[in-house]
């Protein structure tokens, strides 16, 4: 399989190129369109409870659509909701902790599994609940805005915004904290981050989805109720 990236940054399609007979997992809503002899099967993928959990926890649709190729191959196109960037990266026997929302697709033999990021990301509602994205493949993950990558030497320590933060490899070390009181966090827009420690790899979003809603709702008219 070969994922390659049209119209980034700001619109970003993902374009699958699918060998003789070859599957993808595509997060429910993200497919475009496909060459003809393209089979879908959408199905509760791992079983009712795993997926219960991704789509009550993690923000993810219950249902998996596997898109297969005829025995000639095919193309998929795929793009999510937001406006914004598309990474592929191909996974070698790692895990990588995506933020609900962000997953695109995967290769069929890569899991997508939901685990809590720990009780200190209580307070966190984008960072409450992680997918855990295990296994040797290809992985697509999207962004609202741009997408920047970073990596963290062993020992060295970077803090971002919880809204701002895409995926990270999971042998990073992480810990979510309040910047301010009690008072910031609830009520400036800012104030909980996460600090990352390496080694390991990082991506980060230049646009907050909740950020955007905070500004957008106040100026959204009310209706007036009707006696």
């Amino acid at each position: 399989m070969e994922v390659h990236v049209q119209h980034r940054p700001s619109y970003a399609l993902a374009v699958a190129e699918l060998e003789s007979n070859e599957s993808i997992q595509v997060e429910a809503g993200s497919m475009v369109g496909m060459s003809p002899g393209v089979r879908v099967e959408t199905k509760a993928r791992g079983g009712l409870l795993k997926s219960l959990a991704r789509s009550m926890l993690g923000g993810e649709s219950f249902f998996i659509n596997t898109y297969q190729a005829s025995a000639e191959g095919g193309r998929l196109l795929m793009a999510p909701a937001l406006p914004g960037d598309i990474v592929v990266r191909h996974l070698e026997q790692e895990s990588l902790l995506v933020q609900s929302g962000s997953y695109v697709a995967s290769s069929d033999a890569v899991d997508v599994s939901t685990g809590w990021g720990g009780a200190k990301t209580f307070f966190a509602r984008e960072g409450l609940i992680l997918l855990r994205v295990t296994g040797t493949g290809t992985l697509v993950l999207s962004s609202y805005g741009a997408i920047e990558e970073m990596e963290l030497a062993a020992g060295e320590s970077f803090t971002v915004d919880t809204g701002h933060l895409v995926a990270f490899s999971d042998r990073l070390g992480f810990q979510v904290r309040r910047v301010g009181g009690l008072k910031s966090t609830l009520f400036s827009g800012e104030g909980l981050v996460v600090d990352l420690t390496g080694p390991g790899r990082f991506w980060l979003q230049t646009r907050s989805e909740d950020a955007f809603l905070t500004w957008l709702i106040p100026k959204i008219p009310k209706r007036e109720s009707s006696d």
